[in-house]
């Protein structure tokens, strides 16, 4: 499929419900359709006055368990899912309305967002998109992590994760990123986490949502979930999608292919901030 090259909206409002990943809150979410150049905003409906909070990079207030964004004091926690479910469907504009502070988590993954939105169908728009093109390469290294992106003519994303572990070890997975790659690829590959690490995080009130409805959990030698994995390689898959959504913090789609090892929320927040200071690097461009 190729590259849309107009902005695209949702065709209608959905609405999904369920508990936030740590905080085990009971939350509500529309997405509406916005227009053009609105860009993706959630909305803190919940609260006084509505407060709105953009997705972009210098709203980022957290990254040590999951993405969160917030501004004067408001948060939205745990956005990423979400992110690269609307990225994935290289949808623009969207304004997402929240009855509390944490996205829900669903199954772990992004496909129930994007199936819901599949639903509906997605909506073009009159204005142009915008897009970053790399003029020269940037890259990001510390220790045994590295982020680097590389012109390219699409959007692609190669991922590689190492863990001292026998059920994951190391892997590597690379795409395209189209609408239908996204759908059937990486849309539907779950968080997890380790026994032993959900336990703690337990014990210190947090991951209070967490399940094996929700996240992939493993202890020492096994995957303890009953329906065993999606995707023999389901891990990096997962890591894969959680780039997606914070890459998609840039506040525009990228041409460029991304490649990643052993990165995390907070070193892709990382690259983010040396993406922008390194203005010599890009510069923008549309399609039409």
């Amino acid at each position: 499929m190729s590259i849309p090259k107009n902005q695209r909206t949702l065709a209608d409002t959905v609405e999904c419900s369920g508990i936030g990943l740590h905080s085990g809150q009971e939350v509500t979410m529309k997405i509406h359709p916005a227009p053009e150049n609105h860009g993706i905003k959630f909305m803190r409906a919940d609260l006084p006055d509505n407060p709105v909070i953009p997705a972009r990079f210098n709203c980022v207030v957290d990254t040590s368990l999951a993405t969160v964004v917030g501004s004067n004091g408001i948060i939205v926690s745990t956005v990423e899912h979400l992110m690269a479910c609307l990225a994935g469907l290289a949808i623009d504009n969207a304004l997402v309305e929240l009855s509390a502070y944490e996205i829900p988590v669903m199954d772990g993954s992004a496909g129930p967002f994007t199936q819901t939105i599949m639903n509906v169908g997605i909506e073009d728009q009159e204005a142009p998109r915008h897009f970053f093109y790399l003029k020269k390469p940037i890259i990001l290294e510390e220790d045994d992590k590295f982020v680097g992106a590389y012109p390219n003519s699409t959007f692609k994303i190669t991922c590689q994760i190492d863990f001292d572990h026998p059920l994951i070890q190391s892997q590597k997975c690379a795409i395209e990123v189209t609408d239908t790659a996204f759908q059937c690829e990486v849309s539907t590959a779950r968080t997890f986490g380790f026994l032993r690490e959900v336990e703690l995080l337990k014990q210190y009130g947090l991951a209070r949502g967490g399940s094996l409805d929700n996240a992939v959990v493993v202890d020492d030698r096994k995957i303890l979930n009953s329906d065993g994995l999606r995707f023999q390689d389901e891990f990096v898959r997962h890591k894969l999608l959680d780039c997606i959504g914070d890459f998609s913090l840039l506040g525009m789609p990228m041409l460029a292919h991304i490649i990643t090892k052993k990165s995390g929320h907070a070193f892709n927040h990382a690259f983010l901030k040396k993406f922008f200071e390194t203005r010599k690097s890009w510069d923008t461009r549309t399609l039409l």
